[in-house]
C-alpha cells in the first residue's frame, strides 16, 4: 500500500506572504529641519555632495512588499521609496550611500512517501531576498 502526504504548496505561500507583508519598506530619522512636504518627483537623486545644502533625515528604504522581480527592479522601488521618505520631510534631494541585499525568509515545500519497506522525501526551499538601500534626505539650494 502507497501512502502519500504533502504539504499544501498555496499554504506556505499565504503564510510566507503574510510574514514578509509584516515588514516596514521605509523609514527616516530626522536630523535636522523639516519643511513643508513635497511631491516625491521634485526629489533628485546625488552620488556625490552638491556644492551647498543642509542634512534634513536619514533615509532608508527597502523592496520588501513590491512585486518586482529583476534586480533592477527591486533597486528602482527602492529609489522610488527613498524620494517618497525625503519628500515627507521636505528634502529636495537624497545623497544615496549605501545598497545592498537582505534575507526577509524562506518559502518551502516538501512531500514524502511510504511503503512498508521504507519510503522517500524530497524537501526544496527558496530565499526571499529584497533589495534595501539608505541615504541622506537633503535640501539643496537652487544653483
Amino acid at each position: 500500500m502507497l501512502s502519500f502526504r504533502t504539504k499544501t504548496p498555496v499554504t506556505v505561500l499565504l503564510v510566507s506572504a503574510t510574514l514578509m507583508l509584516a515588514g516596514c519598506a521605509s523609514s527616516s530619522l530626522v536630523v535636522g529641519k523639516v519643511r513643508p512636504a513635497i511631491t516625491p518627483a521634485q526629489v533628485k537623486i546625488y552620488l556625490h555632495p552638491p556644492k551647498k545644502y543642509e542634512e534634513v533625515a536619514v533615509v532608508e528604504s527597502s523592496s520588501q512588499s513590491s512585486l518586482a522581480v529583476s534586480a533592477q527592479g527591486k533597486m528602482d522601488v527602492v529609489v522610488r521609496r527613498l524620494k517618497e521618505e525625503a519628500a515627507k520631510v521636505g528634502a529636495n534631494g537624497v545623497l544615496f550611500q549605501t545598497t545592498g541585499n537582505q534575507s526577509v525568509g524562506s518559502v518551502g515545500n516538501a512531500a514524502g512517501y511510504g511503503t512498508a519497506n521504507g519510503g522517500a522525501a524530497f524537501g526544496a526551499s527558496l530565499a526571499v531576498m529584497v533589495k534595501t538601500g539608505s541615504g541622506l534626505a537633503i535640501y539643496v539650494e537652487e544653483e
